[in-house]
């Protein structure tokens, strides 16, 4: 083990005082039981104390990192660092590796009791000064995001990066790029499509020789990442409303979403799969033109939200009947597992209980439930259903139309109660007592509203899914494995298999 002297000097000054003189007063503190251990000079002459990339410091902290010091005196504790930051993170690891340090003009050694309560108040200080430096970082960005600037990260698909000026600041804004921007049109219009899923996108794109443009590849999870992107988008009325209503902090006004820019969401998701919460998010409209029209974009959204619902097991390619049917007892889906080979060599599937095979908390049915027989049972169940559902599908439409023209009305009716509302506030028609009723009657109107758009996305929701059922029973007798999986998906909420075998579906038509 030995003790290190260090000395540092930035500049000559006829008045400073020299290294080697420094190093005269470190050798004075050396303790007589001291004298005999190895003692190592380094010294770092016409360096600077603002950072710590001095050639005689590293090789010192390298002989610390490698356990062969036992003490540093310096000659005052600036000549080790200037930075608090760094002199914390010095003192960190010299206690990391039992290493004292002492300066000789100051009285202070950590081996002491004064020493080791200075280090805490300095780290204290140090933890101020780092958390002060986020906040400040942390207040620039949000600045700037709310000014419009492209805030970096991974360049999207589909733009690059110009020179601009935003506000009279210098800075960088993005920029379709023809063939690309074509290309991302394309992908959006595609998914848009009924029954269109991301691995059928992802196939159609492989087969018609739609490579990313960069070199890549597409893949699920970048298709997912584009689509969901609001830099697509050309952001409207319909976009800052399907935000608002997710609980984003709308920092552009309404007024200024008129169609023409793309935006840019940013801040963190408190992430629940099943119930994301998206109140710590904000969306901010950018300067760049968007590619994709709000309609189409916003069918996307509905598409991939509505994927978060279906259950990994709906996946399963071993029936279409996959995520629908649920174990009675226990609440768990029921996927189907290939059982043994015969007499006849026939191997069956059958439907096994979750909550019996992986969660080992329920027994099951008591009986098997074969996938062919559940699947015919079910088959002819929907056929019965279907030739019902075609005779009132058209007037169920007519149905959803009126309520949605209703629901526009009302909506109008509220945004004009809102304006009067506003109009009297500003006007100063209230006292104290008023206002706060007045405040509490806007959040009513504005709860009012959102609840009415809520309901107007349902019911274009379902006259979708109603026009689907038309078209999927006039074909039902022929249908493949992915018909029968699209149709089960619209008309079938569960199918509860009871203990003793017997079946319920529950329609959600």
């Amino acid at each position: 083990m030995a003790i290190i002297l260090y000395a540092r000097k930035s500049v000559e000054r006829e008045n400073s005082i020299s290294c080697e003189t420094q190093l005269d007063y470190c050798r004075s503190v050396i303790k007589p039981d001291e004298q005999n251990e190895k003692v190592l000079t380094f010294v770092d002459n016409g360096f600077s104390g603002g950072n710590i990339n001095r050639d005689g410091f590293q090789k010192m902290m390298k002989l610390v990192r490698q356990d062969k010091v036992s003490k540093v005196i310096v000659y005052k504790l600036d000549r080790m660092s200037r930075s608090l930051a760094d002199f914390v993170n010095i003192l960190q690891e010299f206690k990391a590796h039992n290493v004292e340090f002492v300066s000789s003009q100051e009285s202070f050694d950590t081996s002491s009791p004064y020493g080791e309560l200075i280090v805490k108040i300095l780290m204290v200080f140090a933890e101020f000064e780092r958390t002060s430096t986020i906040n400040r970082v942390t207040q620039a960005y949000a600045h700037r995001s709310e000014m419009g600037f492209y805030m970096g990260g991974r360049q999207p698909y589909g733009f690059e990066l110009i020179p601009a000026v935003i506000h009279n600041i210098k800075t960088k804004k993005l920029n379709p790029i023809p063939d690309q921007a074509a290309q991302v049109r394309y992908i959006f219009e595609v998914y848009a499509q009924e029954n269109v899923s991301l691995r059928r996108l992802q196939d159609i794109l492989i087969a018609e020789g739609k490579n990313p443009l960069n070199g890549s590849a597409w893949t699920t999870a970048k298709l997912s990442t584009l689509l969901k992107n609001p830099i697509y988008v050309r952001s409207d009325c319909d976009v800052y409303d399907y935000y608002d209503r997710h609980g984003v902090q709308m920092i552009s006004d309404a007024a200024l979403f008129t169609g023409e820019y793309g935006a840019q969401l940013y801040g963190h998701t408190k992430h629940d799969p099943g119930n994301p919460d998206w109140s710590d998010m904000k969306l901010v409209l950018l300067t760049h033109s968007g590619i994709v029209d709000s309609d189409i974009w916003l069918k996307c959204q509905r598409k991939l939200e509505k994927n978060k619902q279906i259950t990994n097991s709906y996946s399963n390619p071993t029936s279409w009947l996959a995520g629908k049917v649920i174990c009675e007892k226990c609440g768990h889906t029921m996927t189907t597992i290939k059982g043994k080979i015969n007499k006849a060599g026939e191997m069956r599937r059958y439907f096994s209980c979750t909550g019996k095979s992986h969660k080992k908390l329920c027994t099951g049915p008591k009986v098997s439930i074969y996938a062919e027989d559940l699947e015919n049972m079910v088959y002819d169940c929907i056929s019965e259903k279907l030739s019902d559902l075609t005779e009132t599908s058209h007037s169920a439409s007519k149905a959803h139309v009126g309520e949605i023209n209703d629901c526009k009305l009302k909506i109008k009716s509220i945004e004009k109660e809102e304006r009067q509302l506003l109009d009297t506030m500003l006007a100063g028609g209230f006292n104290e007592d008023l206002l706060t009723l007045a405040n509490q009657k806007a959040s009513q109107l504005k709860r009012d509203r959102l609840a009415l758009y809520e309901r107007m996305e349902e019911l274009k929701s379902l006259r979708s899914e109603t026009n689907t059922v038309i078209d999927l029973a006039k074909s039902w007798k022929t249908a493949d494995y992915e018909r029968k999986k699209a149709v089960a998906m619209i008309m079938i909420h569960q199918i509860r298999i009871c203990e003793n075998g017997s079946t319920k579906i529950i329609w959600n038509l």
